[in-house]
């Protein structure tokens, strides 16, 4: 047998394989899709979404893995199961920053999969509500960016929201200029948010010096805008361009390689201990020496780490400042639950914002 009829056989060989292998997959998967839906008949309704229990299902496909699939790869797919099988009892309605092609809208895929009910907001006030009057069964909002730091209109509301935090998302974001034209020297106006703007700020200054600069409400608002006039360009990502007609004239064009947006779930109920879990909440403290030192002891004394804080001014007009902290750990972990209950004798203003599985990818 010649070389290329060997190839070929080989090459019909492993597609046989993988064509049987496709049916046992198949089967399985509806297998698995029986068994939810018998979970869910069990439970008698309610809501079906468990972040701790897909937070343990994903870490454990993960640490299982054996390639050559990257673990990233497998909790993406699994993330789709689980979507698919969650929609056979209910269609979740996640209030997201809109409209579609939004960095909001990519981490609602990526941490609900594509078998949900997406609903755009105009603005992070609009999501909170959304998922406060029950128009959705939960809300995504981003926190904080890796390059231009905390979300400041997220933490104001979060004080305020009966809404708890239920679940992480942290998004590598990957800026895209995005166009009607094919070059890049045809662009005379770039839109897109404040915060790409920024982070591609490098970028512009070398290649689009001259190219005047617009911050819209989103980097979606700026893909559709830029559909429309030619000439122009927006920032955003590569979802954006496949809805709005666009072409990815640059990609990846932000400054900072490791440039990545963190985002939380909001819901009505609190969350479970999953094994790897935050907690976050907003404190207070009295106006005198040390006393913020006297407020994070209790953390130092039981041996919790903190991961995070920031301050925000607590919008009295008399400089007086919250202080937001996140920790590693459950709040009925014996340690963190110790750590809080001290706290809660000494802060002045102390709110738990919610305990919720870490991001697993």
């Amino acid at each position: 047998m010649s070389e290329p009829d060997d190839r070929d056989a080989a090459l019909a060989r492993h597609r046989a394989a993988i064509d049987a292998l496709d049916q046992e997959i198949l089967a399985r998967l509806n297998a698995r899709a029986a068994h939810a839906q018998a979970i869910g008949a069990l439970k008698g309704g309610g809501n079906a979404y468990r972040p701790e229990r897909e937070a343990q299902v994903l870490t454990r496909l993960q640490s299982a893995n054996r390639g050559p699939l990257s673990r990233e790869a497998v909790a993406g797919v699994f993330r789709q199961v689980m979507s698919a099988c969650l929609a056979l009892e209910q269609t979740l309605r996640i209030a997201y920053l809109g409209p579609p092609g939004t960095f909001s809208h990519d981490a609602v895929a990526k941490h609900f999969g594509q078998f949900v009910d997406a609903v755009p907001c105009l603005t992070i006030d609009e999501v909170f509500r959304a998922a406060e009057n029950g128009q959705t069964d939960h809300a995504v909002v981003p926190v904080e960016n890796s390059t231009e730091g905390a979300v400041g209109r997220t933490l104001d509301l979060m004080c305020q929201t009966p809404l708890r935090i239920c679940g992480e998302i942290r998004l590598r974001i990957r800026q895209n200029l995005l166009s009607t034209a094919t070059a890049v020297e045809d662009v005379t106006k770039v839109y897109s948010h404040a915060q790409s703007l920024a982070q591609c700020a490098g970028w512009l200054a070398r290649l689009l010096p001259g190219a005047a600069r617009v911050a819209v409400a989103s980097n979606a608002e700026a893909a559709r805008l830029a559909a429309g006039e030619p000439g122009s360009a927006a920032i955003a990502g590569e979802n954006a361009a496949a809805i709005y007609g666009l072409n990815v004239i640059a990609p990846h064009i932000e400054d900072e390689p490791n440039n990545t947006t963190r985002f939380w779930v909001l819901g009505r109920h609190p969350v479970p201990a999953s094994g790897r879990d935050e907690t976050s909440l907003v404190m207070s403290a009295p106006n005198r020496p040390g006393a913020v030192y006297t407020l994070l002891e209790p953390f130092a004394a039981h041996g919790v780490s903190m991961t995070r804080l920031e301050s925000r001014p607590a919008r009295t007009g008399l400089w007086e400042y919250l202080f937001f902290v996140d920790v590693a750990g459950h709040e009925t972990d014996p340690p963190v639950a110790a750590a809080l209950d001290e706290l809660g004798k000494k802060a002045p203003m102390l709110k738990i914002l919610g305990s919720y599985p870490a991001a697993v990818y």
